[in-house]
């Protein structure tokens, strides 16, 4: 397998709903016309507290500073693991616990937090800029390692940052985290980029008129009935959507494209307080256990919390949809989990990386 390491230089951040009037116009702008600005790595999330946004430098020049915008103090640079050539555009990836032994695994041995974005297209695994010299030591054993430069791939060995290796770090205590189980059923689908125009005023009121009252980080309720959450990515021209069941059907079926089974998942929301974006393993933690069964995961991270979602039905299958780094210490939740405590990782593994929320499907 081929590890490539893409031109997206990004930058993470959150916006506060109650500041949403500020960003409206540069959002927009990001969404549907994203030619206009060069923008070619953009997701946003909606949460019951904020908006996460992930999106590359071109992107974060359309979004002016102000108090309602909290921006992590690292840039990100964007992982894609390549099977035998690059994935044909369209179809489904195979979930991020495929590459969980080979990539997720090493690099929370070696202390470093990632972040991850499954799309309905793929999956991409970000880390620090400053953590790359780790990242391509770790992992150049086992992947022929590219860089994509001006739209060329160049190979990349580990002399070329051998200056800014570090060793890793020793593993830190276990951390537990509670649980929240809501509801709410999600579905991922996609949409052609040539009818994005024809639902454009849908995903506009759903986006930013359609939200109920913003709530503070970590003051949640333990046995919420719902939740709000909706994610939108445009990466590469590109798109991809994770929003509820009763807000699908807002929207034209005809446009929309899922997978044939149509399944929903269960969302399983996790942290009492912001995680933070230094702790590193939970997506490992979950991973590995799920690859063990040949259960696939995708993960979209977040600013501040991790969800797991399990899918609704019993039968087993290869895709989930994720967003957030999660896990219980058994890597398998269940889908009616009362609120408790999770532990995460077992005592010899470091606590999470960043906060991601998982959909699974088993």
């Amino acid at each position: 397998m081929d590890l490539h390491i893409l031109e997206h230089r990004v930058r993470v951040l959150s916006l506060a709903r109650r500041g949403l009037w500020l960003y409206t116009h540069p959002l927009l702008k990001l969404l549907f016309l994203p030619q206009r600005c060069r923008c070619k790595f953009f997701s946003l999330t909606e949460t019951p507290e904020d908006y996460t946004v992930m999106l590359d430098e071109e992107g974060f020049k359309e979004l002016p500073p102000s108090e309602f915008m909290q921006v992590a103090d690292s840039t990100w640079l964007v992982l894609s693991v390549v099977s035998n050539g690059r994935e044909p555009p369209g179809c489904q990836a195979t979930g991020v616990t495929k590459i969980a032994r080979s990539v997720i695994a090493p690099l929370a041995e070696h202390h470093v937090s990632v972040l991850m974005l499954s799309t309905y297209q793929t999956d991409f695994i970000l880390v620090r800029e400053r953590d790359l010299p780790v990242v391509i030591h770790t992992l150049a054993g086992e992947f022929d390692i590219y860089r994509e430069e001006s739209g060329e791939c160049v190979p990349v060995t580990c002399d070329d940052v051998s200056n800014g290796f570090l060793k890793p770090k020793p593993a830190t205590s276990p951390t537990l985290h509670p649980v929240q189980s809501p509801q709410t059923r999600f579905c991922v689908l996609t949409v052609a980029p040539d009818t994005l125009p024809a639902i454009a005023t849908m995903l506009i009121d759903v986006l930013f008129y359609s939200h109920s009252p913003p709530r503070e980080a970590g003051a949640g309720s333990q046995d919420l009935d719902s939740i709000t959450f909706f994610s939108f990515s445009l990466i590469e021209g590109y798109i991809s959507i994770v929003m509820d069941a009763e807000t699908q059907k807002r929207f034209p079926s005809d446009l929309l494209l899922t997978s044939s089974t149509g399944e929903l998942w269960r969302m399983v929301r996790i942290g009492g307080q912001p995680l933070g974006f230094d702790e590193c393993g939970i997506v490992a933690q979950i991973a590995e256990p799920l690859a063990a069964a040949d259960i696939s995961a995708y993960y979209i991270s977040t600013f501040n919390f991790d969800h797991a979602s399990p899918r609704r039905a019993s039968p087993r299958s290869s895709s989930c949809c994720s967003s957030g780094r999660t896990a219980a210490d058994n890597g398998c939740p269940q889908a009616g989990w009362p609120s408790t405590v999770a532990q995460w990782g077992p005592p010899s593994s470091p606590p999470p990386a960043t906060p991601i929320f998982i959909i699974f499907q088993f």
